[in-house]
């Protein structure tokens, strides 16, 4: 056995844990009791026992009949909330006809163009019983106002639809990539969708600040929870500066996070976010509404983790990992297909990844007790350690300016990319073991099934977004999007005039083009 332990974070595990290494702990303050502050041990005071956090499995491809097929057969299945994943033009901002989205037309999510795309993914979906999550940012109001639209005709009012948008675009020039303007603007794009949402749909999160996809892209715990928060403080910031109340907005920030295989740090790096975001929004912007420190979060199992080698070795990572997330705290969760490694989870993938969620919600036991980790010696030093380390980053982030000045000046993004080599290393090195991969290898499995994409569905996407054009009132559609353009260069909310040209039939490539006209498009240095 190895002397040396540390957690995927490079914090060192000792041998036992006992009273000693709690010294000068003060459990009422550091603790506190679930859903008080600081909110350590839940955000809610009986947690699980009161409901189960909602089952929200990501879905997602080709056209938006086959992603409403998907989420139908979910429901049924048991999902308790829609999480709806897009292809990399909507991403992006192109329409499918555009020669920028040729190959990618549905590819890794669904492809909505315009309004009609949007009716033919919600159609016959219960928008007043259900939430709804879209992986959406660059063009985040956009999709959210289509959502609108569409509940709208069938009857219901903003205040009626509840879900969220991630609309986090700090993190995507940090990790992942699907920016289209620079920095500000699209800072500029997020507290309009803030203040829109604050008074047209009152119950709808208006941004998912998420740790999930800088986790992907190689970062440790601490670095996820440190990068995550600091971007969350410069999205409160914004909002303040573009005059909205804190009470207002604040309530309706909701966090994503990661779950990894380490078990123990990823169950302390939840209940350590929590703690650290309500000690910022108390002492560092004043928030003296509880639900305004609440960090609520959606959690997704690992994708970096899942290895196409022995495929079904997944099943189990993604098993403990959710486990990791529910004895964390969390308030919604999906489940990977074992499949992912390979491509689009199969309807078999996607349906035991589901049941691994009920199994563990209604056959484990662990939702009988809120926090029930708490006052482990091992836990609560890993949870004071994570913490402790995530805040000095935060610190280094506010003397390099904030969260976008450290982002322009490529900080987070080389800590990342270091610790991701790190990682990489210690694979090849063998000193991180990964079953079936770099120990236990076998020379040869059998060939799983794998989702089929049909390629004449981009044909297909491309045709309806050419009959669109040629049928619509064209030139309301210029008016409208001269408006939004006109408000994109003064300082009107713009998602006013957006909603007004989604309504005409504009399609989302327009909309984004209309903007990239005033904002310009981001060319990382």
């Amino acid at each position: 056995m190895q002397e040396h332990l540390t957690t995927d974070s490079g914090i060192e595990i000792q041998t036992v844990y006992g009273p000693e290494d709690l010294a000068g702990f003060d459990a009422p303050t550091r603790l506190g009791s679930p859903g008080e502050y600081p909110f350590t041990r839940g955000v809610q005071p009986t947690m699980y026992r009161g409901r189960l956090w909602t089952m929200r499995q990501y879905a997602g491809f080709g056209t938006a009949e086959a992603t409403n097929e998907r989420f139908k057969f979910l429901l049924a299945n048991g999902q308790t909330g829609l999480s709806c994943a897009f292809d990399l033009p909507t991403q992006m901002g192109y329409d499918a006809d555009h020669a920028r989205a040729e190959g990618e037309v549905g590819r890794v999510g669904v492809a909505i163009s315009s309004i009609d795309d949007m009716r033919r993914l919600l159609d016959g979906l219960p928008l007043d019983q259900v939430s709804t999550s879209m992986t959406i940012n660059a063009t985040a109001s956009t999709l959210l106002l289509l959502y609108q639209l569409v509940a709208e005709e069938q009857g219901m009012t903003g205040a009626q639809l509840r879900g969220t948008i991630q609309n986090d675009i700090l993190k995507e020039y940090v990790a992942r990539g699907t920016y289209i303007y620079p920095p500000r603007p699209s800072m500029r794009l997020v507290t309009d969708t803030f203040a829109y949402c604050a008074a047209e749909m009152p119950s709808w999160n208006s941004i998912s600040i998420s740790g999930y996809h800088i986790r992907e892209a190689g970062s440790t715990a601490v670095q996820e929870v440190a990068f995550t928060l600091a971007n969350g403080v410069a999205y409160v910031e914004a909002a303040l500066a573009a005059g909205l109340s804190l009470e207002d907005f604040a309530p309706r920030l909701s966090f994503f996070f990661n779950a990894h295989n380490d078990f123990f740090e990823e169950i302390a790096k939840f209940r350590a976010a929590r703690r650290l975001w309500a000690t910022i929004m108390r002492e560092r912007f004043g928030a003296t509404d509880p639900r305004a420190m609440m960090l609520r979060f959606h959690t997704q199992t690992g994708g970096s983790t899942l290895t196409a080698q022995q495929p079904d070795n997944n099943v189990v990572r993604v098993a403990l990992q959710a486990l990791a997330a529910v004895l964390g705290g969390t308030q919604s969760l999906h489940t990977n297909g074992f499949d992912e490694a390979l491509g689009l989870p199969t309807e078999a993938a996607a349906r035991l990844a589901l049941r691994t969620q009920q199994v563990i919600g209604h056959e484990s036991g662990v939702t009988g007790s809120v926090d029930p980790l708490a006052g482990s010696y091992f836990v609560e030093c890993l949870t004071e350690e994570v913490e402790a380390r995530a805040t000095e980053y935060i610190a280094e982030i506010d003397r390099r300016g904030g969260a976008v000045a450290a982002i322009e000046a490529r900080f987070p993004q080389e800590e990342i990319e270091a610790a991701a080599y790190a990682y990489a290393r210690a694979i090849e090195r063998g000193e991180k073991v990964v079953v079936g991969v770099n120990r236990y290898a076998d020379a040869a499995t059998a060939e799983p099934e794998v989702f089929p994409i049909d390629p004449a569905l981009e044909a297909s996407q491309r045709e309806r977004v050419r009959d669109l054009k040629a049928s619509r009132d064209a030139a309301a559609v210029r008016a409208a999007l001269g408006d939004l353009t006109a408000a994109a260069r003064g300082s009107q909310n713009v998602l006013y005039p957006m909603k007004d040209a989604l309504r005409s039939r504009a399609t989302l490539g327009e909309v984004a083009d209309a903007l990239r006209e005033v904002f310009g498009v981001y060319h990382p240095a």
